[in-house]
């Protein structure tokens, strides 16, 4: 797997200077250990207690784990522990087919996809979906069933859905979305701001997206433009908001979920942290919906860095029966 990874670095690098010359897409690599939030992952639990939970601001909030420590898989038994895996990379370009994650490719007009827009109050981004499961990438634990073992991988891309650019189809599709537009719903989400900055959002309101506005309507048209970082956060609730509810994307959290990820067509975004990652990586994780007045002053510069990227810590909880095959081993 590490091979695989290196020559597809490789690979991604050549491509990106071939794209660089180009001057169309700018590349979004970033040093997946310097430049990781490792602290994010914490904190790792065992049933409901925590067993460590390290970061510069005195440890980091967490939501509800099983509280009984051991489990069953099958004919396995195993210890329930929770962590926050690094586990998904999401890009908001301004390109069609513009994807910075794989060193600046652009494959062009594949399909005739809208480019970015701009008015004085709106804007339009197209937005990628990677499988980019970082721990087993670098092989920090090997064979380990509570980790994301699936190769890194392109997983959805929005130049291909025209519920994404169409607010007329797209609304066809969310037609829920209209009994959320109106002052009582959106005056709520202002508590959803509070709460994701402070701790988690409020999964009651699952139509907020925290202090960066509404999830709905899931397109990449933001009526209220707030400058790069808060916009591209905005889109890359949304299009988890999308996955979840197409069942592209799965819960790995919860009693139901030790075993293996379940479908969950109403995303629980407190299950999610995002680090932006490029085009400056910053240096710790949010929650959805937090406030990025603190840290994202500076993030946006012209041409090459209005494009965004962004790592996310998935909540998992999960059923580990090899520490305790290894344990029962070495019992004589």
């Amino acid at each position: 797997m590490k091979v695989r990874f290196l020559l597809a670095f490789w690979l991604m690098s050549i491509l990106s200077v071939q794209a660089g010359a180009a001057g169309t897409c700018s590349s979004g690599f970033f040093n997946p250990i310097t430049d990781v939030c490792w602290s994010c992952v914490m904190p790792v639990s065992i049933g409901s207690i925590p067993i460590g939970n390290i970061s510069n601001i005195g440890g980091r909030s967490d939501i509800e784990n099983p509280s009984v420590p051991v489990c069953t898989c099958g004919v396995n038994v195993g210890l329930t522990i929770g962590l926050w895996e690094p586990a998904v990379l999401t890009e908001v370009v301004r390109t069609p087919y513009c994807f910075p994650g794989l060193g600046g490719l652009s494959l062009g007009a594949v399909v005739p996809a809208p480019a970015h827009g701009r008015s004085a109050t709106s804007s339009f981004y197209q937005a990628h979906y990677y499988i980019y499961p970082l721990l087993f990438i670098l092989g920090v634990l090997n064979d380990d069933p509570c980790l994301d073992s699936r190769p890194w991988d392109l997983g959805y891309i929005t130049e291909v859905d025209p519920t994404w650019n169409d607010p007329a189809l797209g609304a066809i599709f969310n037609a829920e979305s209209m009994l959320f537009a109106n002052p009582i719903t959106i005056a709520a989400c202002a508590a959803d701001c509070v709460s994701a900055t402070v701790s988690t959002g409020i999964q009651t309101l699952f139509w907020c997206a925290g202090c960066q506005g509404g999830i709905y309507p899931t397109e990449g048209w933001v009526a209220h433009h707030n400058g790069l970082v808060d916009t591209s956060l905005l889109l890359t609730q949304r299009l988890l908001f999308k996955l979840h509810k197409q069942g592209t994307a799965w819960r790995y959290n919860g009693s139901d979920a030790l075993c293996g990820p379940v479908i969950d067509f109403v995303m629980d975004k407190r299950a999610y942290r995002t680090q932006m990652v490029s085009p400056i990586p910053a240096s710790d994780c949010q929650s959805l919906g937090a406030s990025s007045a603190v840290w994202g002053a500076g993030k946006e510069f012209p041409v090459a860095g209005e494009d965004a990227a962004y790592l996310l810590f998935r909540k998992r909880n999960c059923c580990e029966t090899s520490a305790v095959k290894a344990a029962v081993a070495v019992v004589p």
